[in-house]
């Protein structure tokens, strides 16, 4: 079986970083459109749907313990404790293993800005600039130019794992699955007929969502958590009380280790000093208006916060700014490491890993957080900022039934397609999919193949620490 193409189409616009091609506009849309359906000939839409494990393959565990000594020691047992919760906790940590798998599939050639870590947890609600409430991806730490084939397959993938983590059946999780790629065919074949700037503005908001829904009580529902977030109209000032407080008569984040402590750097006479030399580094990145707001607020502490499964190890700060009327503004500087993509897809045309994440998100979302920034922290690791929290409404796939999930597959393909075709060539991928459903039905039969696989790895972490290995940590 062929994992690539042998040809690959002129790409009518190139990504950031990449040669630009002899000409722009040398093929019509109607010609990349021939072109993908050319592509079928070398990579038969139904070989997507085989996944079977290499002979060569790495151990999974060796793969995860090889980003270890890049991460805080002491926080090794959070992350391997909550990998360890289940099937679907591994597979989120595990995109570098995933990474490593998907690069032995098939793919046509066509390279998109892909997210990287494409599951269905990194997808949501969150407030545009003008607060409007809109649904896409919102994590982009894996984020680099590479096979559209990659996002398609894990995302996926994530609906079968979902699925069984929540007690619903291996059908359910399958036809999330299909839907989600079904989803994402169709909208990109509608995608591909707007002109560029059509594409550019189009988003997923409120009503579109909506519109997927059909059930009554679901509509409610969906409803009651979307008003919901739009009334935050800062995330930081519901936060401030669960964070932070007067501390020994000062202003300071509060400490609740494991997972929000102040390290030991911290306690030194240039820390504060250290920090608002990084934060006017980090400000240079922003655009002059944003430079303005930002300006309003001045430092007043910083500690490291826990966050995901992935991150758990990195240096990932939050940081509490105040305005001269006292409200507050949390940030959160996140490091960012190389992709987990580079070493399949080929290494970031950016230097500062913070700023591949922070341009890749502006490619890939329709609008972005107004304080998106990189700068270099302490000892010179890369990170990119952004709010903490901003009228955020998170999935919470442990309440949906299989209709539900269904639903959110939907709405996950055509965001995902958005991003795509925003960040990438639509004539020529909707070309290759064309109008049947074999790509959707082959993404089904992977997103089961590699459910398996990961169950398959999750019990080999299970093994490690029976066998003192891995140390963990189980939460609360």
């Amino acid at each position: 079986m062929a994992k690539h193409a042998s040809e690959t189409p002129v790409t009518p616009f190139p990504l950031p970083g990449t040669p630009p091609v002899p000409s722009r506009h040398a093929r019509s849309p109607d010609e990349l459109m021939e072109a993908g359906k050319r592509l079928r000939d070398t990579v038969p839409r139904t070989s997507h749907g085989v996944w079977k494990k290499p002979a060569d393959r790495a151990d999974p565990i060796a793969q995860l313990q090889a980003s270890d000594p890049e991460r805080l020691p002491e926080l090794l047992p959070v992350r391997y404790g909550r990998m360890l919760v289940s099937p679907f906790t591994f597979f989120r940590g595990a995109a570098g293993v995933m990474a490593a798998d998907l690069a032995t599939t098939p793919a046509t050639g066509l390279h998109v800005q892909a997210c990287g870590d494409c599951h269905l947890l990194n997808f949501g609600g969150f407030a545009t600039p003008e607060r409007n409430i809109i649904f896409d991806i919102n994590d982009f730490d894996e984020t680099l130019p590479a096979p559209w084939e990659w996002d398609v397959k894990r995302l996926a993938a994530s609906f079968v794992l979902a699925a069984r983590s929540t007690g619903l059946s291996d059908g359910d999780g399958r036809d999330a699955a299909v839907a989600a790629t079904l989803s994402y065919r169709k909208r990109l074949a509608e995608y591909a007929k707007m002109s560029p700037l059509e594409v550019w503005y189009a988003r997923v908001d409120v009503q579109d969502f909506l519109s997927l829904v059909s059930d009554p009580a679901l509509q409610k529902q969906a409803r009651r958590r979307i008003a919901k977030a739009a009334e935050r109209s800062s995330g930081s000032e519901l936060d401030y009380p669960e964070l932070a407080g007067m501390v020994g008569g000062q202003i300071h984040i509060r400490d609740a280790p494991p997972l929000i402590f102040h390290p030991e750097a911290a306690r030194a006479p240039d820390f504060m000093p250290t920090l608002e030399t990084l934060l006017a580094d980090y400000r240079e990145t922003l655009p002059d208006d944003r430079r303005a707001l930002l300006d309003r607020y001045r430092l007043v502490d910083a500690a490291i916060k826990v966050v995901g499964i992935g991150s758990v190890g990195r240096r990932c700060w939050i940081a509490l700014l105040m305005s001269a009327a006292n409200d507050p503004l949390f940030l959160q500087f996140k490091e960012a490491r190389q992709s987990v993509l580079e070493p399949y897809a080929g290494r970031s045309a950016y230097p500062h890993h913070g700023q591949r994440v922070v341009m890749g998100q502006r490619l890939m979302q329709p609008a972005s957080d107004v304080f998106l920034g990189w700068l270099a922290g302490l000892e010179g690791r890369h990170l990119y900022a952004r709010q903490l929290r901003d009228a955020k409404v998170k999935p919470l796939i442990e309440t949906f039934d299989a209709e539900a999930l269904l639903v959110y597959g939907e709405a996950c393909g055509w965001a995902l397609a958005r991003s795509h075709a925003k960040a990438g060539d639509a004539w020529t991928i909707s070309g290759y999919l064309g109008g049947n459903d074999r790509f959707d039905i082959a993404m089904g039969r992977f997103a089961m193949a590699y459910a398996d696989q990961a169950e398959a790895d999750h019990a080999a972490l299970k093994r490690a620490v029976r066998a003192g290995k891995v140390q963990v940590l189980q939460e609360a």
